[in-house]
């Protein structure tokens, strides 16, 4: 299949810009006729395997389903040294992701659209589902990825099946199944730039006639490519270790239950910001040694920038067979600790001038689902559901503050509770073979509570700190969120939908550390209305895949953080932010070329705008806005990838891989900071195997970053000064993986 060029040039003419839909659509129309056409007598070749996703909630095929998924291979990600949720917005190009010292003020954004907030009291936009469980705080998903058969990127409002807090998508992450028979592995990295050491391993198989398992660990440690000169440490690194278990008990063809456990401790060292500019001379001299620039990997803490973190689960599902309908239990628990420090001054300047934070977060969560699904083939195909989550975080904030050698202390503690009921259910009528109708519908009913209280050693407000308060308040809201739509095949390898969803992720609060009285009201639910067409195409046998989508989302009440000054801070404000619209174009596509050669290609040109934009009151940034970018979202993102394996007998064959990702400049800041733009650029790698797997092993070496293009993940202001997030890619490395099967 040949792209559309407009979805892989860097910067695409206006007016292809425009067409690319209507172009696209003719396209795959014409895909499943046309390339049926080519000589009958070619030589028989492999098909692409059939991808499986629970979009719907049922296992259903990729080309299937109503939905706009990107599906992501979890051997594939661990291979190329993408080890967590974060790591895969360069292959999915409708992801973007927020990088931050703390993990727990990470943010993930689809189709233009994420939360970005440090407070406990509002909830990610985007969704994360691990084996059925939905996670209620945003750091709980930059977890290490282990022992993942896929992930699934459900893109635009799911929140009839997934969920109120899924109102711009869902990362559907699920883990390997047991073994049928007993199989172990051993699996080691090194990389360089930064000495980073990866081990795995698991083992797994049948315990009994009616019970299977499987075990996991990991070990992870890496140094980090940002030298911190005051003390000449390396930091932006991490060190983890943990492990993830699964018993799948099945005493009859009508009962099964799956236990997961899985528990996982780090320590980052990712720096509070490495400064690339700063229009103060009085800060750059307070830098020294270090010199501001565009790709300085140099830092000068004298506080150590590190984060602590423990995530715990444990999950039970339990599937019934009832007659044809199944009925499904997932009951769950899970825990969240995060203790961080941070250089808020991000110089080493004591006893003069400094600012040094130290957060700790106690999250627990508990859920329950029921699900009841119906037979397929019949003409009311449908899922119905209810659901219960209660979350409580509680949190400790400190900041010590000084300036001319006078410290002063804040101390502030607060708590939020959220509960959350719902019930749901989603039809597809199948009116003939090719025709099919969708209506599903969501009622939520949120209440959440927050309780604060903030000492202060100074009565007024000095650097950093505001005066003690206390404040508490609560909320309780009804909400609606759904889909409709119909779904044509045109033919049996040409399939089409338009769909209308409806999202809606409840009421916030503003909690932080300087919390104030304008904070304390909360924030009203933020609703959405997304239209969507889309095609699926199969063709040269199923050799060949091609999935487009088009889309159209208006968001209400846009729950978003602001840049504000807060006692001579900057700080990140939320609030009900107005109007924002996201609109544009996705397009996947696989090519089985050879038996030995495979292309894959993905491309998305998303218009993530302000329509109007709420000035708060007081608000120290500039409000003139309305037309501006959404933060964290390029025009244009594409990626590609060819992956080639040569046999050479004997059970060895040589794997070669290649993939290049691309993105059009990207804003990272809600009030259109002109120094917060990061100009667009492309990363590629590379990578090439040795291995038999009729013995079990692989060798391979990686180059990642082979043009070494250096960009900055996040781009932020301190005031006087602009500083960066430093990709674990910033520079090209290189790296050997060492995997033994038994």
């Amino acid at each position: 299949m040949s792209i559309p060029a407009n979805f892989l040039l860097p910067h695409p003419p206006r007016h292809l810009a425009r067409r690319s839909a209507l172009v696209s659509t003719v396209l795959l129309s014409a895909l499943g006729q046309n390339l049926h056409a080519e000589d009958a007598n070619q030589e028989q070749l492999t098909s692409l395997n059939t991808v499986t996703v629970t979009a719907t909630r049922r296992e259903v095929s990729l080309q299937e389903v109503p939905v706009a998924v990107s599906v992501v291979d979890g051997e594939q990600l661990e291979r190329e040294n993408r080890n967590s949720v974060a790591s895969i917005a360069q292959q999915v190009p409708t992801l973007n992701y927020r990088a931050s010292a703390s993990n727990k003020d990470t943010s993930l954004f689809i189709r233009g659209v994420g939360t970005i907030s440090t407070s406990p009291g509002v909830e990610p936009t985007v969704a994360t589902v691990i084996d059925g469980v939905v996670l209620g705080r945003p750091g709980q998903s930059t977890l290490d990825l282990l022992d993942v058969q896929r992930i699934e990127v459900l893109r635009g409002p799911q929140g009839t099946l997934f969920g109120k807090n899924a109102s711009a998508g869902v990362l559907n992450i699920i883990s390997q199944d047991a073994p049928e028979q007993t199989h172990g592995y051993v699996d080691y990295s090194h990389y360089g730039g930064g000495n980073e050491n990866r081990l795995r391993f698991g083992i797994g198989g049948r315990l009994t006639d009616t019970l299977k398992g499987s075990l996991s660990t990991l070990w992870g440690d890496y140094d980090g490519n940002v030298k911190n000169v005051y003390n000449g440490h390396d930091v932006n690194g991490y060190n983890r270790k943990g492990v993830r278990g699964k018993l799948e008990f099945e005493p009859n063809e009508a009962f099964k239950f799956t236990l997961i456990g899985d528990y996982l401790d780090s320590e980052d060292t990712l720096p509070n910001g490495v400064i690339t500019s700063s229009s103060s001379a009085a800060f750059t001299n307070q830098l020294r040694p270090v010199s501001p620039g565009t790709h300085s990997r140099k830092v000068v803490n004298d506080f150590n920038t590190h984060v602590n973190d423990t995530n715990t689960g444990l999950s039970g599902q339990a599937d019934w067979q009832l007659g044809d309908y199944t009925l499904t239990s997932i009951t769950a628990w899970r825990g969240w600790k995060n203790t961080q420090y941070q250089d808020g001054d991000r110089t080493a300047q004591l006893p003069v001038t400094a600012s040094h934070d130290k957060g700790e977060v106690d999250y627990n969560q508990f859920s329950q689902e029921l699900r009841l699904t119906s037979p397929k083939g019949e003409f009311n195909e449908y899922v119905l559901g209810a659901y219960y989550f209660h979350g409580r975080s509680e949190e400790t904030y400190q900041r010590w503050s000084t300036n001319a050698s006078v410290l002063d202390h804040g101390r502030a503690d607060y708590k939020v509770t959220n509960d959350s009921f719902a019930l749901f259910g989603e039809n597809t009528f199948n009116f003939t073979d090719d025709l099919r109708a969708i209506l599903g519908l969501r009622w939520t009913h949120d209440d959440l509570k927050y309780d604060h209280r903030r000492v202060s050693t100074s009565p007024v407000a000095v650097t950093g700190i505001q005066p003690s308060t206390s404040s508490k308040g609560s909320v309780d809201e009804d909400g609606f969120s759904g889909r409709t739509g119909l779904q044509y095949d045109f033919t049996a390898d040409l399939t089409g939908y338009i769909t209308y969803s409806r999202g809606y992720k409840g009421p916030a609060y503003n909690a932080f550390f300087n919390m104030q009285p304008r904070d304390t009201a909360a924030l009203k639910p933020e609703k959405s209305d997304s239209y969507e067409v889309g095609l699926k195409a199969t063709a040269l046998d199923k050799r060949l895949s091609a999935n487009i989508a088009v889309f159209h989302t208006d968001y209400d009440d846009y729950q978003a953080n602001f840049f504000d000054t807060v006692a001579n801070q900057v700080v990140t404000r939320l609030i009900n932010a107005g109007k924002v619209k996201t609109q544009g174009v996705e397009l996947d596509a696989s090519w089985q070329a050879t038996r030995q050669l495979k292309l894959s290609a993905a491309a998305a040109y998303t218009k993530a705008r302000i329509d109007h934009f709420n000035c708060p009151a007081g608000a120290a940034a500039s409000c003139n806005i309305d037309g501006g970018h959404l933060p964290y979202t390029p025009d244009w993102k594409t990626y590609v990838r060819a992956d080639y394996s040569i046999p050479l007998g004997n059970g060895l064959d040589v794997e070669l891989a290649t993939d290049y990702s691309w993105q059009d400049k990207v804003q990272f800041s809600l009030d259109q900071n002109p120094d917060t733009v990061q100009g667009a650029y492309g990363i590629w790698n590379a990578s090439v195997a040795l291995a038999n797997y009729n013995d079990g092993w692989r060798v391979a070496v990686l180059g990642k970053n082979l043009a070494d293009k250096s960009y900055a993940q996040s781009l932020a202001s301190g005031g006087s000064y602009i500083y960066r997030a430093v990709a674990r890619d910033d520079q090209r490395y290189f790296g050997v993986q060492l995997r033994k099967d038994f």
